[in-house]
């Protein structure tokens, strides 16, 4: 991994290769690499049936449960013969969802996002999507200010003041009063 900074060419080469692998992704694949993990039993990763699941997925164009392959095994697993189809259920939900979708993510595109956003709706969920300009690790590891802001809005129930977008800070208004909480008391 270290090759990939001392020699910036190999970084390039690396990088593009993911990127291509990753349907033109624009996420920063080798900075990722070179990130530390400290806990030797929790490397990242993908398993087989990580990927196995996603590409069942793909190709049942369902959000269900894992496919054991066999009708018993599933009917021992989750009560069915089939895999459940979480997306039948979504209307249990009972508490705000809040949806967010890069325009540069490759591996979960906005389409995908935007199809769980109609479903939710049409079940009853109270639920809100935003798209932001961003590859699909840009989400966990940029630190870009508008996401933070956004994420921090939703978690206090406040809205981002879109006035003072330019300003370093961004301030921060109430939906309702008393909805917001904080750690730190009035007195």
């Amino acid at each position: 991994v270290r090759d990939f900074h001392n020699y910036p060419a190999v970084g390039g080469l690396v990088q593009t290769i993911l990127s291509y692998g990753f349907g033109g992704d624009s996420s920063n694949w080798v900075g990722v690499l070179g990130l530390p993990h400290y806990n030797m039993n929790d490397m990242p990763g993908l398993s087989f049936r990580v990927i196995h699941h996603l590409a069942q997925i793909k190709r049942t164009k369902k959000f269900r449960m894992y496919d054991f392959g066999s009708k018993a095994v599933n009917m021992e697993v989750y009560g069915s013969p089939e895999p459940i189809d979480l997306g039948e259920y979504y209307s249990l939900i009972d508490i705000p969802v809040d949806l967010v979708a890069g325009k540069k993510d490759q591996i979960i595109t906005s389409s995908m996002v935007k199809k769980h956003y109609r479903l939710m709706k049409d079940s009853g969920v109270d639920v809100s999507y935003n798209e932001f300009e961003y590859g699909h690790l840009d989400f966990t590891f940029a630190h870009h200010e508008e996401l933070l802001a956004f994420v921090m809005s939703r978690l206090l129930l406040v809205e981002p003041d879109l006035k003072r977008q330019s300003s370093p800070k961004k301030a921060l208004k109430l939906k309702k009063t008393g909805q917001a909480r904080s750690g730190v008391s009035s007195d």
